[in-house]
């Protein structure tokens, strides 16, 4: 199963082609003159690779942090370590915080994060398969959340990772297309 507008793992994408969604984003977010940071655990990188194959990344992404450990998310993002206490390390709350935090800390208009479990064992008593992405910008937070079902009967690891990366750009995209349509400029809504 694939998120919302974007090719499931394998799909028309080629070898070390970028995904649709991407190109989407990088064009989307350069229009707007807004700039992108990205925190990723589940997805180790993937997010960031994505958008850095689109040429003109440069006009929009500020860069990306690997938290893939739990005590990077605190000290690095910042993000609560009551958070992190309460729910673990995968948990669509601690997905918010993450884009949040690493917004802040790369001085960006938009951050991305993702956050789950692969597999093939459980983390945090969560299953393999329970995905959280989530995309912080000037018009607040969205999350987006998939359980194991959804995941886990399409390849293991490997599609939980694509799917999260791809349902994180696309949450994204989501997040810049508003913005585009409401005529909005998020570098410089701090002006109005």
């Amino acid at each position: 199963m694939s998120a919302p507008g974007v090719a499931g793992p394998g799909g028309d994408e080629r070898a070390g082609a970028a995904p649709a969604v991407a190109v989407d984003v990088v064009r989307t977010a350069t229009g707007l003159g807004a700039t992108i940071a990205v925190a990723e655990s589940l997805t180790g990188g993937a997010v960031t690779d994505a958008l850095v194959t689109v040429p003109g990344a440069s006009a929009c992404l500020r860069g990306g942090v690997v938290a893939y450990a739990t005590d990077v998310k605190r000290d690095v993002l910042g993000v609560e370590a009551t958070l992190l206490e309460r729910h673990g390390a995968v948990h669509a709350d601690v997905a918010a915080a993450m884009a949040a935090r690493v917004r802040v800390v790369l001085g960006a208009d938009y951050g991305v994060a993702t956050t789950g479990v692969a597999g093939p064992d459980a983390q945090d008593g969560r299953p393999p398969g329970t995905v959280h992405v989530a995309v912080s910008g000037p018009d607040g937070t969205r999350v987006r959340s998939s359980g194991p079902a959804d995941r886990l009967a399409g390849g293991g690891r490997p599609a939980v990772r694509a799917w999260a990366r791809d349902a994180a750009l696309a949450l994204l995209l989501e997040a810049l297309t508003a913005a585009a349509e409401s005529g909005s400029a998020p570098t410089v809504r701090g002006l109005d």
